[in-house]
């Protein structure tokens, strides 16, 4: 039986966004579809993609996944895609209302957390996040780091 670490990537995830959990205090989170074209698909199935400086933003009663970078398909020629292009997120109608919502309060975000394959299709998590103070994220660290001594004192020894 092996163990698998925390940070390691499922074979299905595509993409993590890791800081999003140390800079934001994630309220509420949603699992949408992204509307892509051919060469972006390709290329997250090579796990070709950054998710880390993105996020959400609605407009026109949509939600548009922003600032997320696909990279380039190398055998796509002329068909190639931007890699920086603004992609539509699939949700219900209901969803975009409760997400759009939350927004118009101070200080809350949409960020996307993961990317993976799910029977073929891409599929994004996005979180209902608020910002954490500085002293916010100071503290986290210092429970992680109490829980990790506690865990190391009763661990037992053979």
């Amino acid at each position: 039986m092996s163990l698998k670490k925390h940070h390691e990537k499922s074979a299905n995830e595509v993409a993590t966004n890791r800081k999003a959990r140390h800079d934001y205090n994630i309220l509420e989170t949603f699992e949408a579809g992204i509307e892509l074209t051919g060469t972006e698909i390709k290329s997250i199935r090579a796990r070709k993609m950054n998710i880390k400086d993105g996020f959400v933003q609605a407009r026109n009663g949509e939600m548009w996944l922003e600032n997320v970078n696909i990279a380039i398909y190398d055998q796509g020629n002329q068909f190639n895609h931007d890699p920086l292009r603004n992609r539509r997120l699939l949700l219900h109608k209901k969803e975009i209302r409760r997400i759009a919502g939350s927004v118009q309060e101070k200080g809350i975000t949409v960020i996307p957390l993961k990317v993976y394959l799910k029977n073929g299709f891409a599929k994004v998590i996005i979180g209902v996040a608020e910002g954490k103070k500085q002293y916010d994220k100071r503290e986290t660290i210092k429970k992680r780091d109490q829980e990790r001594e506690i865990q190391r004192a009763t661990k037992v020894r053979y």
